[in-house]
């Protein structure tokens, strides 16, 4: 039962933390209370994901005759969809099982709870509790849905994301609590299939973190697909002694009433800390996350944490690369230090968003002076033929040295050209380099080449 490395929670942070140990040739293991994968693979990255490409696919059904196609009348079971979402995770967690294997990473079932003396105890589904002895035990217990006090989640009428997973049937309303990624995600699918949705954000603009070009765009956009979007808004209260919910909401010009079948808070996550051992060994905490070193290890020799449960972005690319870096430092190898500035980050809503690096504000803060170029994609060749010309490409340049300081788009299949800048940040690409960098025709990617040309005068395609 000895380990060289125990890692708690087998999410996007954690198993890919096992996996990485076992190649180094650490003897390793992996506890997981429920599914293999986490709440990425299970209830969050993976199968909103599947969600919302049965969305776009009944989008395209239903607007055939704008690519020269017959009417087709489409329709669907509201359970034939969300079985098809589940599915697409149940094969990915099979994948993980698989994975483990591969790697020869010992699975544990079961709730685990660290130990001083570098121990874990796992308690299993039956009660019985076996204990574990690690040189190094990484914590990577992700996180869950945030309750607010004001919207306290009895998972039938005001719900959180996993159980938006997981409806028996489609609500005919619904009001979403917060516009970052999976509040808007969730109002995207749901719209799409037919639910009247609300969105309630208590910021100025939807998804706040990114450049306020974005979320201006993202908000026209949303709103030409029936979305009501409500900003500068917040939920007060709830009552749910009805058929449905009724929301009252406290707005610039008072208070209102909305009423839904189903209120879905997305108002941020928690931690996993709680009952999991950190008090008892003094690993410490501060506002509801571990504390840690530029290495990951916690304020006790040997214990470290990654992922949700410390204060970096709580993304699934996050928690992977900080186990990788974690695990290779423990083996000794020169390691180095995750840039935080230039960690992409996506919404996979309809138009999509990707972005890297500052906003326009936040470069005008640091004092840079900078260049700035839009593409819009009505202009792209590929994105006219696609029939998806809703979104633009925006970059921001230091009008000095040239350097690419921030990457913003919304539009079709943006998340999946992000890494260009990502990389090309990493590099310390200039504008001039990218401008010069060929890009193919005819590709949406180009839009990116013909942006940085339009921060430096050189655009030839508008």
């Amino acid at each position: 039962m000895n380990y060289d490395i125990i890692v708690i929670g087998s999410g996007p942070g954690g198993y890919v933390t096992a996996i990485r140990a076992a190649q180094l040739g650490f003897k390793t293991a992996i506890i997981e209370k429920e599914n293999l994968g986490g709440i990425c693979l299970n209830w969050g990255c993976i199968p909103t994901k599947a969600l919302l490409k049965s969305a776009q696919v009944f989008h395209y059904i239903n607007h055939a005759e704008d690519y020269g196609l017959n009417k087709v009348e489409a329709s669907f079971e509201f359970p034939n969809v969300i079985q098809r979402s589940r599915g697409v995770a149940s094969k990915m967690s099979k994948g993980i099982e698989f994975l483990m294997k591969k790697n020869k990473i010992d699975v544990i079932l079961g709730t685990a709870k660290v130990q001083k003396g570098k121990k874990v105890s796992v308690t299993d589904k039956d009660g019985k509790v076996t204990e574990y002895t690690g040189a190094n035990i990484i914590l990577a217990t992700g996180a869950r849905s945030r309750e607010l006090p004001n919207l306290p989640q009895d998972g039938k009428k005001v719900i959180g994301y996993r159980q938006a997973l997981s409806l028996p049937e489609q609500p005919k309303s619904m009001i979403v609590v917060g516009s970052g990624a999976i509040g808007v995600e969730f109002a995207d699918f749901y719209n799409t299939m037919g639910t009247k949705v609300t969105i309630v954000e208590f910021l100025p603009n939807i998804v706040p973190v990114e450049d306020e070009d974005i979320s201006k765009h993202l908000e026209k956009s949303l709103k030409k697909t029936g979305i009501d979007i409500m900003t500068n808004a917040s939920v007060e209260s709830v009552d749910t002694s009805g058929n449905g919910v009724k929301a009252t909401v406290k707005t610039e010009k008072g208070n209102i009433t909305l009423e839904a079948d189903i209120l879905l808070s997305a108002v941020g996550i928690a931690a996993n800390i709680e009952n999991i051992g950190l008090e008892e060994v003094g690993i410490q905490t501060d506002k509801g996350r571990v504390l840690v070193n530029e290495w990951y290890e916690t304020s006790v020799p040997g214990y470290y944490a990654i992922g949700d449960i410390i204060p970096t972005q709580a993304l699934a690319h996050v928690a992977s690369a900080e186990g990788i870096t974690c695990v290779e430092k423990i083996k000794g190898m020169h390691v180095e230090k995750i840039d935080y500035g230039n960690i992409p980050g996506c919404t996979y809503c309809h138009p999509e968003v990707a972005s890297v690096g500052l906003t326009e504000k936040q470069a005008k803060e640091k004092g840079y002076e900078i260049k700035v170029g839009k593409f819009p994609l009505s202009a792209s060749g590929k994105a006219t033929a696609n029939g998806n010309t809703d979104g633009f490409i925006k970059v921001i340049f230091d009008a000095k040295y040239g350097e690419w300081l921030g990457c913003h788009m919304i539009g079709e299949g943006v998340t999946d050209m992000v890494a260009e800048a990502v990389v090309a940040r990493k590099l310390e690409t200039t504008g001039h380099e990218i401008i010069k960098s060929i890009h193919p025709h005819p590709t949406v990617s180009e839009a990116i080449m013909e942006a940085a040309a339009a921060a430096y005068g050189e655009v030839i395609h508008i």
